[in-house]
């Protein structure tokens, strides 16, 4: 008898850690896209319907049971990128937040430098950010969706010059090619030297913005630079600029 008092007690708790859980990951899901607008609506519209229904108020409370059954298949085809792409990654575990994953992150930084340091050699410029914690889900949709494993001939292949994509920003999520010809923020830093072009303010200003790693590559001076929140690392070689983002890529979320 007192241990189901107890389980009587405690149910209601447990109930609401559960939905808390839920609604948390919800919110990550939809956070740092269009969705998310929609999403924090919706939950006016449920609060609204809880206090309706509480308060007898029943054209009210009709219209609203109404407009959720439609709103539902409306949610569905509007945001059917968005849920599908968060589903694709549920089973997938975050390529850059263990180090179970190391291996495939050499994997994938040994493909990047491979393709950098053929852009360089060739004259290419080339932009790439590297999600770390940040989403970069509002930047990813103002470009081409790819979904492809890294490869360095298909990153020499987005920013050849002939390339439709080569001009905007590559951008690669969860140890995969997600993204090309995204337009990303440019720097007001007025200190920047007239030297660097628009990839280098567009690089600084999106790690102004997010804790992504940036990699920049400039066809006039045949050099490789990387960015971090706001710091520059001009002139680096292959190895260095390698082993400069997997010492990024490791760092705790609030170190800098």
């Amino acid at each position: 008898m007192y241990i189901l008092n107890i389980i009587h007690v405690w149910k209601p708790v447990i109930e609401i850690m559960i939905l808390w859980f839920v609604i948390y990951h919800i919110m990550l899901f939809f956070e740092g896209t269009r969705a998310i607008q929609v999403l924090r609506g919706i939950i006016i519209l449920l609060v609204a319907f809880f206090v309706f229904q509480k308060s007898g108020l029943e054209i009210l409370n009709w219209l609203l049971t109404k407009l959720f059954a439609i709103s539902v298949i409306a949610i569905l085809i509007i945001f059917h990128p968005e849920i599908r792409q968060g589903l694709a990654r549920l089973g997938q575990r975050h390529l850059f937040g263990t180090s179970e994953s190391e291996e495939e992150l050499d994997c994938i930084l040994k493909q990047i430098g491979k393709a950098t340091e053929e852009l360089c050699r060739n004259k290419m410029g080339a932009l790439i950010a590297i999600e770390k914690n940040d989403p970069l889900t509002a930047y990813i949709e103002s470009g081409v969706v790819i979904d492809a494993r890294v490869s360095s001939d298909l990153i020499e292949n987005i920013f050849t010059p002939n390339s439709l994509l080569h001009d905007g920003g590559l951008i690669i999520q969860h140890g995969r090619i997600i993204a090309a010809g995204c337009l990303f923020p440019l720097t007001e830093n007025q200190d920047l030297s007239r030297v660097y072009g628009t990839r280098h303010r567009a690089a600084l200003g999106l790690s102004e913005e997010t804790d992504s790693v940036v990699i920049i590559v400039s066809e006039e001076r045949q050099d490789m630079s990387l960015v971090y929140r706001g710091k520059l690392y001009k002139d680096l070689s292959r190895e260095d600029m390698l082993s400069k983002i997997k010492e990024i890529i490791k760092l705790k979320k609030d170190d800098v």
